[in-house]
This record gives structure tokens, C-alpha cells and sequence, in this order.
């Protein structure tokens, strides 16, 4: 089976993260994998020894040509396309469709539109031979706004690559509490902060990444006792450093960190954002979106209570392995593109 991947993104992020542990897998899954990649995001695909063409960035463009005829000349039997929402990648989704069978996988809910631009978006999704989503929500939204046909639309959890040797917790005198990720919105990092200043127990605080909200949230953090290292290139390093992980975001599918940090034997915090929930929820603390207040007492409650985190750590390690393996991820997600070639050649 020939599988082309397609990413049309402005910004390294999960979307990128999700497909590189497709690639890496493709071959024990029966699947030969190939690339067209957007060109603000090559750069992190240049290590992966797959076919791959470099295209320019079509997200929320009115037409995808090289795009397209990158496709057409890897020969595809099913083409996957990164959605990072519902509607911006539509330029990329109409290219593909007309080369393959076309699968999207929907890493966030989102815009659908309204009028006539909402009328196309249902045509064009309403041919996919397949969508996937992290998330529960993310199924409904393109099954009940977008006409997708329930029997093509599939829940696929994220995954992550769990690590034999745990790092976590670190241990520290003053426990750390760590969080990672785009410095925007919709990681909620300044209810994070406005959380810890309600924090009445010792400790430090640390939060990776880098967005454009940088230097808003360092001006909100003043007084605390947190700092900002920029991108982390090396998250198992990063979480290596940390007694507590916290997730405050507003809007996420199935957050990889989270289960990255999972994997790493962390207790862990998180909002009640996408599969959360359902697919972790007795093994963290799970609070209210947008609540300072309630993160600010789960934090504190944690801190002041080594015993729990303990437990917490270990629950959540055994979570990662049984249930969030990006092995596990590969295999159901392969499973559905060998049902959308099969149908496609019989």
C-alpha cells in the first residue's frame, strides 16, 4: 500500500509530531510512505529517508496545483492530509481528492464556515474516503457539520513513543512544575499563570516553547517564580526536570504532551480538553477549562502532597503503556487506510 502524506502547515506542532510516528511505522504496517510537505515545515521531515517534495503553503488558499502534481507523481493508493481545522486545509483536501482515495485526519475542532463556503466544505468532505480524529469531538463535529458518512469516520486516540526507563518524577527540593507548548491562546498558559499566584505552597515553575504570545505571558509571569527556556528540542530532557505536569489549554484533541509526560512517569494536571477524559481521566486531575481557581487547587493539593503525586506518577505510567503507545496509534490508524485501498481496488 502507497501512502502519501500530506502536511500543510505554517508551524511545527502535534499535526507534525503525529505524522512523523506514521512514517517511522509505515513499514511494519504493511504501508510505503511518501511526503509532501508545506515549506514551513520540511525542515523537520529532512531526516525521514521517504519520498518527499516540498510545496508551498496552501492553508486557507484557493488552490493547491503543486500540491496536487507532487501527488500525482508519487502514485499514491491513499493519500492522508494533516487538517490542523476543519476548513483551512480545504485547498490541499480538493488536490489530493483528485489524485487518490483521500483520508483526513482531524487533529482540531474548528470553523466550519457559513453560506456558500460552508456548502462547499460539505461537498468536499462528503467525498472522503475516510476521516480520522484524535477525539470524539472532532468525529462529531465533521460527521454532524460537515455530512461525513459515520461509517468513514473513525476515532483514533494519540499516541506517543513510551520509553523504557521512565525519567520522571525528578525529585527536586522545591518541586517544579513544568508545562510545553506554542506560547498562543489556545494553550491557556496565562490562566496557568494566573493559577500559580493562587499557589500558597513552595515551589518553581517552568514552561517551554515558543508562539507569539511570548512576551505577554513573561510580562503576566512578573513576581513568579517561573522561567521561560524558548523551544525545547529535547522534551524527554525538559519533563526529566519536573515533579508535576500541568496542561492548561483551552482547546486540544488528545494532547501528545500529555501523554509524553505520562510515558515519563509524571503526575500530571490537565483541563478538560478533547479524549482527556475518556481516554486518561482516572489517572491525572482533571480540571474545568479556563478555571484558575480549580487549577490553582489542584496544583496546590498536589504539591503539598508527595504520597499522591507518587501514586498519580505511577498510575499514569501505567496508563501510557497499556493505552497511549504511538505503536498502538500506527496500527489502528493503518488499519483504516488499508480498508480505504481495499475498497478502493475491489
Amino acid at each position: 500500500m502507497r501512502v502519501s502524506f500530506v502536511a500543510d502547515s505554517s508551524a511545527w506542532g502535534g499535526a507534525e509530531v503525529w505524522l512523523t510516528h506514521h512514517l517511522r511505522r509505515a513499514g511494519e504496517n504493511g504501508a510505503t510512505p511518501s511526503l509532501v510537505c508545506a515549506e514551513p515545515v520540511a525542515g523537520g521531515f529532512a531526516a525521514f529517508p521517504v519520498a518527499r517534495a516540498v510545496v508551498p503553503l496552501t492553508r486557507h488558499a484557493d488552490a493547491a496545483p503543486a500540491t496536487r502534481a507532487a501527488l500525482a507523481a508519487q502514485r499514491p493508493d491513499v493519500v492522508v492530509v494533516n487538517l490542523v481545522d476543519p476548513a483551512s486545509n480545504a485547498a490541499a483536501v480538493a488536490a489530493a481528492q483528485q489524485v487518490a482515495p483521500t483520508v483526513g485526519v482531524l487533529h482540531l475542532v474548528g470553523d466550519t464556515r457559513s453560506g456558500e463556503e460552508r456548502a462547499r466544505l460539505v461537498c468536499l468532505y462528503r467525498r472522503m474516503a475516510g476521516v480520522i480524529s484524535p477525539s470524539t469531538e472532532g468525529r462529531d463535529q465533521l460527521v454532524g457539520d460537515l455530512g461525513v458518512d459515520p461509517a468513514r469516520a473513525h476515532v483514533v486516540p494519540n499516541g506517543v513513543d513510551v520509553p523504557p526507563d521512565p525519567a520522571g518524577p525528578a525529585g527536586n527540593a522545591v518541586p517544579r512544575v513544568g508545562a510545553f507548548g506554542r506560547l498562543t491562546a489556545q494553550k491557556g498558559f496565562d490562566v496557568l499563570l494566573a493559577a500559580l499566584r493562587r499557589v500558597d505552597v513552595p515551589f518553581e515553575a517552568v514552561v517551554g516553547g515558543a508562539g507569539r504570545d511570548g512576551e505577554a505571558l513573561r510580562a503576566a509571569a512578573a513576581g513568579l517564580p517561573v522561567t521561560f527556556p524558548g523551544w525545547v528540542d529535547d522534551v524527554r530532557g525538559f519533563l526529566a526536570s519536573l515533579d508535576l505536569f500541568v496542561v492548561s489549554s483551552r482547546v486540544e484533541a488528545g494532547p501528545l504532551v500529555l501523554a509524553e509526560a505520562m510515558a515519563e512517569s509524571l503526575p500530571c494536571v490537565s483541563t478538560d480538553v478533547g479524549e482527556v477524559r475518556r481516554t486518561a481521566g482516572e489517572d491525572l486531575v482533571v480540571v474545568p477549562v479556563d478555571d484558575a481557581g480549580a487549577l490553582a487547587e489542584a496544583i496546590g493539593g498536589l504539591l503539598a502532597d508527595p504520597a499522591r503525586r507518587a501514586g498519580l506518577a505511577a498510575r499514569a505510567r501505567a496508563r501510557a503503556v497499556r493505552d497511549l503507545d504511538a505503536a498502538l496509534m500506527a496500527r489502528r490508524t493503518y488499519a483504516v487506510l488499508s480498508g480505504v485501498a481495499a475498497a478502493a481496488a475491489g
